[in-house]
């Protein structure tokens, strides 16, 4: 049991000083370009965490497992929503009533929307193929365009070189992917030694494990105060989770959609986060523990068919 606890602080370790280094790092080069901090991490930021989603679903798309690739993506962005973005409110919620930030996490809330609207319309068709795909990356490039035309002023960056902004974000997503893996291992081990079936682990540790880059780079954004580049990465990796993940991997084989349910659930966890957006502080915060309920609530069901 030694070895999985070492494991698993060491990867806590890497994990949480490389969110710090990516959300500076992120920050700063959004100041220096004159781009939004949510553009930042509705981009770049959102794009790095999600590396462990397209190494995932692709594998396991080329492998033949294309319900486990569609499974990774769906959950993902249902942990995404239901579990993170729900903590982060809870913990900042009158971060989420600054004008400014709420007026562009709006617009990026629009986008995912639309993504999700878009993968929900194609995946009634009973498979992701490669007409899908190409309308998938198709819009994803758009999406990107428009993020990256809605710039805003910021202040002057405090970072002495562009080449330290992205040394800083290249190191901190080095450092969140390597303690992701390092951690999500140790508590594999971990439930392992502790003798919990190998199936709770894979429902549970693995869904939500590809996942923990977002919550470390989130919940590190927001604990600085950066709205933006904490909300922003959730948005954006969903888009990437649902667009470009799935677009590039329908290139590899085509994916059956084995059911709607869980496509719903990420139609519904994405309607239910626009409140957040409008309600007064104190309100906000009980939008955001009622969504987290319902995401525990989602957890317990999906054991109670097991």
């Amino acid at each position: 049991m030694l070895v999985p606890l070492l494991l698993f602080a060491i990867g806590l370790v890497f994990l949480v000083k490389g969110a710090d280094l990516f959300v500076d790092g992120g920050r700063d080069l959004a100041a220096r370009y004159g781009l939004s901090a949510s553009t930042i991490g509705f981009t770049i930021i959102a794009f790095g965490t999600s590396l462990p989603e397209l190494s995932v679903t692709m594998n396991a798309v080329a492998s033949g497992s294309t319900d486990v690739g569609l499974g990774n993506v769906l959950g993902s962005n249902i942990a995404n929503l239901g579990l993170i973005l729900s903590l982060v409110v809870i913990l900042r919620p009158k971060l989420m009533n600054i004008h400014l930030s709420r007026d562009m996490l709006m617009n990026e809330t629009l986008l995912m929307l639309i993504a999700t609207g878009l993968y929900t319309a194609l995946a009634l068709r009973g498979v992701i193929d490669l007409l899908s795909g190409i309308v998938f990356l198709v819009a994803f490039g758009l999406m990107v365009r428009k993020m990256g035309s809605s710039n805003k002023e910021m202040p002057v960056p405090r970072s002495p070189s562009a080449f330290r902004d992205w040394s800083f974000i290249a190191m901190g997503l080095i450092g969140v992917i390597f303690g992701s893996f390092v951690l999500l291992k140790g508590a594999v081990d971990l439930a392992v030694s502790l003798g919990i079936p190998a199936y709770v682990i894979g429902l549970s540790m693995v869904a939500v494990g590809t996942s923990i880059p977002e919550f470390a780079t989130s919940v590190v954004a927001i604990m600085k105060g950066e709205v933006g580049i904490s909300v922003g990465n959730m948005l954006g990796s969903n888009i990437f989770n649902l667009l470009f993940i799935l677009g590039c991997s329908s290139f590899v084989a085509p994916i059956p959609v084995p059911g709607l349910r869980d496509t719903l659930l990420v139609v519904l966890f994405a309607v239910m986060i626009i409140p957040l957006f409008l309600l007064p502080e104190r309100q906000t915060r009980w939008w955001a523990v009622l969504i987290f309920t319902g995401y525990c609530g989602y957890i317990v069901a999906i054991y109670s068919f097991v």
